[in-house]
């Protein structure tokens, strides 16, 4: 069979190949069955106020489904739709790397350039760095989100935040390992406008939203909550909170951007549809580097299938958006409260999509195989200072009924929100 055959390639070659065909017929069709089982599996999360959020689900041509969930405002009631905007976090770092590799097709530049060429005021101990050392997360650079100085709630600009690197030590010499760092994609982001001479947003919207038809998509660092719908909130023990307002400008170009679950199909049909980069582009960005990270994506083998992934999450937002090649399966799930994990349910989506059953990783009764697959981010188990409470309220460790692996704090905020948020 010819996609078994096409299974064999490394794992470049397989996205390559996908892209050709990638809307033009499925082995593994979905079934009416599987779709109710897919919303049977959800509903019980969005009954307990643990999801809400928006859901979609399309193969080949089709979408299966395309839903919203629980409120995008509780005070309002303004319920979640297909089309409500969410804030991406890291679900960003796939459209800064597309576009460095747009920027590399038109020879703006190249992505074994030295950071140094387009950044010459960098520290000495940055020689040797790439830009596809931070594509790959092989810097060394420190992750700026976990700088204690950090505030997202100041509006920033991308050469405050440069400022804010070029004097601390780097983690490890340029190449030698990975390790996950927000900072590669705010440098990134720098090098985008720096070389095409736009802002960061207007590349964007003029070579990836416009294009594909992403009217709902966009980074906008001076449209304060206004131009993501959904407000984010944390889950208590006493409901959910709104959780504090953060400063798109903070996140930048590892994690500002703002869609929906329609326009996250657009981006997944365009670019292994061919309407993004070419190919010998997209194989690049598909091909694992280190700990199975490309550019901007993650691609494994999840229970035997390729996965193309990210995932993401910010105060009051977890995201998440997988392509299965083989199957030309999208999943997108996006959610408004920091509850559930949007990767183990995108992953028993997947399962239950495919004709499989739940795979263990998190159902209504917990998950059978808690280290089944790894998290959607490379994330701390607690992002806040232990000891330390968030404001009006306290950590609660016995979590009763509700266990720490459905949080992605690992602890229940029992009263308030946290102090500090972490970008993944």
């Amino acid at each position: 069979m010819i996609w078994a055959a096409a299974l064999t390639l490394a794992a470049g070659g397989v996205i390559t190949y996908f892209m050709v065909t990638w809307f033009s017929n499925s082995d593994e069709p979905a079934t009416v069955t599987s779709v109710a089982r897919i919303e049977e599996y959800i509903q019980p999360f969005v009954s307990n106020k643990r999801f809400m959020g928006s859901v979609l689900v399309a193969q080949g041509n089709s979408i299966l489904l395309n839903k919203g969930y629980g409120f995008a405002n509780l005070k309002s009631n303004t319920p979640n739709t297909p089309s409500t905007k969410f804030n991406l976090a890291s679900v960003t770092k796939q459209f800064t790397a597309a576009s460095i590799l747009l920027l590399e097709e038109r020879g703006k530049l190249r992505v074994d350039d030295p950071v140094k060429k387009y950044l010459p005021s960098a520290p000495a101990v940055w020689d040797k760095i790439t830009i596809f050392n931070l594509l790959t997360h092989t810097s060394g650079i420190p992750n700026y989100a976990k700088f204690p100085e950090m505030s997202w709630s100041t509006p920033t600009t991308p050469e405050k935040q440069i400022a804010g690197l070029i004097d601390k030590p780097l983690d490890f010499s340029p190449g030698q390992r990975w390790e996950y760092s927000n900072s590669n994609y705010v440098l990134l982001g720098y090098l985008i406008e720096k070389i095409s001479g736009e802002s960061y947003g207007t590349f964007l919207r003029q070579n990836i939203f416009v294009p594909l038809g992403m009217a709902d998509s966009g980074y906008d660092p001076n449209g304060a909550r206004g131009s993501v719908s959904a407000l984010g909130y944390y889950s208590t023990r006493k409901g959910p909170v709104v959780a504090p307002h953060i400063e798109a400008s903070e996140e930048f170009a590892a994690g500002g951007i703002y869609s929906t679950t329609q326009d996250l199909l657009l981006w997944g049909r365009g670019l292994f549809g061919g309407k993004v980069l070419s190919p010998a582009s997209l194989k690049k960005m598909t091909t694992p580097f280190k700990n199975n990270y490309a550019l901007g994506v993650y691609v494994e083998r999840t229970y035997g299938r390729l996965e193309v992934w990210h995932g993401g999450l910010i105060d009051g937002f977890l995201t998440h958006l997988a392509y299965y090649p083989q199957a030309q399966l999208v999943v997108v799930v996006l959610s408004n409260v920091l509850d559930v994990k949007t990767d183990q349910i995108e992953r028993n989506i997947a399962s239950l999509a495919h004709g499989d059953g739940l795979m263990g990783l998190l159902g209504p009764q917990g998950p059978s195989d808690k280290s089944a697959r790894p998290l959607a981010m490379p994330i701390e188990t607690n992002p806040i200072p232990a000891g330390k409470n968030p404001p009006g309220g306290s950590f609660n460790d016995d979590v009763g009924s509700m266990p720490d692996y459905m949080y992605p704090t690992n602890r229940v905020l029992k009263d308030g929100p946290a102090e500090k948020s972490t970008l993944r």
